[in-house]
């Protein structure tokens, strides 16, 4: 036989000599053996806990050999969580009898007295049967919960191109912290490429076989939180009408990617950091606690080791998440590649609107000198829309790059404009916040008064 110390088991019979004589035989083969000698701490006990297999008698205190109370308390497991494999006893038992359990849902008879390696086999073959049931289970909950997602990140041309010194060095560092599944965290502004950063390392990792999960932790609220990371239970809030499979257990055997970690709250931090070091999660309105196998990727454009030292970001959470850390250059740093940018871009929206144009070099020159404070995702959009106004056989860069002429300017007080419109004025002072703060999408839109929602919206309409 051979001996796995992985599993839970629980012996439920009225008789102690047999719960002990059990409990000593399998407790050299199983992790944990749990006993009972009624049926009615199966509930309890199956909700506290995974149970990978159940030894149930089926005789208890209304008779002693009819077995209605084995089948009774058969469908009750089924109901409660049919990858749970059930084991009968009796001490009379019947080939019509075990039919009608196996009919049942049983995954197999036992008769009283047993045969030790008998016992030991059909346990064995119950085990094998539960952990198929619970990996169908799993897949079962993951198809339904990526059905839920499935339509975010798609459809994005962002590219993850470079040939920077800058950029070698980023891809020198995924390409040795990949294959390993050490926990990374991706750091850069707003727009450089982090998802796509996390995208490549799962691509490369040794579980690019399995999905990649992701959660922009900064468009979450704290009443969200929990159920989008571990899940919830029918009932467990107004709201919760059916069981809902979180993004742990989405990712188990894959990737979790977590972006804007940076603006988790500190009370969230805490249930994060045990989630990682447990590698457990218990859903809301649950108590059972669900193992996960995940590798961990993190992204933030927030400079984390100042947010510790201002008591905004937990120091223990922070050791746990850069095991290797990956810092991704500002455009501005690595312009050698905004050519190749440029026209992989123009390539990619010049098919997509059926548009045939070509980059003047002089054009190419201003796009070079531009800082794009809102980095590669700024540049995208700023490519695609001046696709879709250009006229004639050339880009026409002024759609994305505009010099105000001396006299447009109007003076008004101690301010100078060249124009009165305010969703010119609006772009470039959400331009403006950028650049100052570094590509930080939360700390721009709190200087500009609005909610990250808000400023999101309006790097979208703006391209940046």
């Amino acid at each position: 036989m051979t001996q796995t110390s992985e599993g839970t088991l629980l012996i439920v019979d009225d008789n102690p000599d047999i719960l002990i004589a059990a409990k000593l035989l399998l407790k050299k083969h199983y992790a944990k053996v749990l006993t009972t000698d009624t049926p009615f701490d199966i509930e309890k006990l199956v909700k506290e806990q995974q149970v990978d297999v159940i030894l149930l008698d089926m005789n208890f205190s209304q008779d002693a050999i009819s077995g209605r109370e084995g089948f009774y308390w058969l469908k009750k497991i089924v109901a409660l969580d049919a990858s749970i494999a059930v084991l009968l006893m009796t001490a009379y038992g019947d080939i019509q009898l075990a039919v009608e359990a196996i009919k049942a849902g049983a995954a197999d008879f036992v008769a009283k007295p047993w045969q030790n390696e008998q016992l030991l086999g059909a346990v064995a073959a119950a085990y094998a049967h539960a952990k198929d049931k619970q990996q169908l289970g799993l897949l079962a909950r993951q198809t339904q919960g990526l059905s839920q997602i499935l339509t975010q990140g798609n459809g994005k041309p962002f590219a993850f191109l470079g040939q920077s010194d800058a950029m070698q060095d980023v891809f020198n560092t995924i390409e040795k912290a990949a294959k390993t599944d050490a926990n990374i965290l991706i750091t850069g502004e707003s727009g450089t490429g982090k998802e796509l950063t996390a995208h490549a390392i799962h691509q490369a990792s040794l579980r690019s076989n399995h999905s990649l999960i992701s959660l922009d932790m900064g468009a979450l609220s704290e009443d969200l939180f929990a159920s989008e990371l571990f899940g919830h239970k029918k009932g467990a809030f107004t709201d919760a009408k059916t069981d809902r499979i979180g993004r742990f257990e989405l990712a188990h055997s894959g990737t979790l990617f977590l972006d804007e970690l940076g603006n988790l709250a500190l009370n969230q931090q805490v249930k994060l950091l045990a989630a990682i070091q447990n590698r457990q999660i218990t859903p809301v309105g649950g108590n059972k606690a669900i193992d996960v196998d995940i590798r961990l990727i993190c992204a933030t454009n927030e400079n984390l080791e100042h947010a510790v030292n201002e008591g905004r970001f937990r120091q223990d959470l922070l050791f746990r998440i850069n095991t290797v850390e990956i810092r991704l250059p500002p455009l501005r740093e690595r312009r050698d590649d905004i050519p190749l940018l440029a026209n992989h871009y123009l390539a990619h929206y010049g098919q997509k609107y059926k548009r045939s144009l070509t980059l003047r070099a002089n054009d190419l020159a201003r796009l070079t000198q531009y800082d794009w404070p809102g980095n590669v995702r700024e540049l995208a959009h700023a490519i695609e829309r001046a696709v879709i106004l250009s006229e004639g056989d050339h880009l026409d860069v002024s759609h994305i790059v505009t010099t105000p002429t001396n006299h447009d300017v109007v003076v008004t007080g101690s301010v100078q404009y060249d124009t009165f419109d305010l969703e010119v004025l609006e772009q470039r002072a959400v331009r403006a916040a950028l650049t100052h703060f570094q590509g930080n999408v939360s700390h721009a839109a709190k200087a500009l008064g609005l909610t990250r929602g808000a400023m999101y919206r309006r790097l979208e309409k703006y391209g940046l």
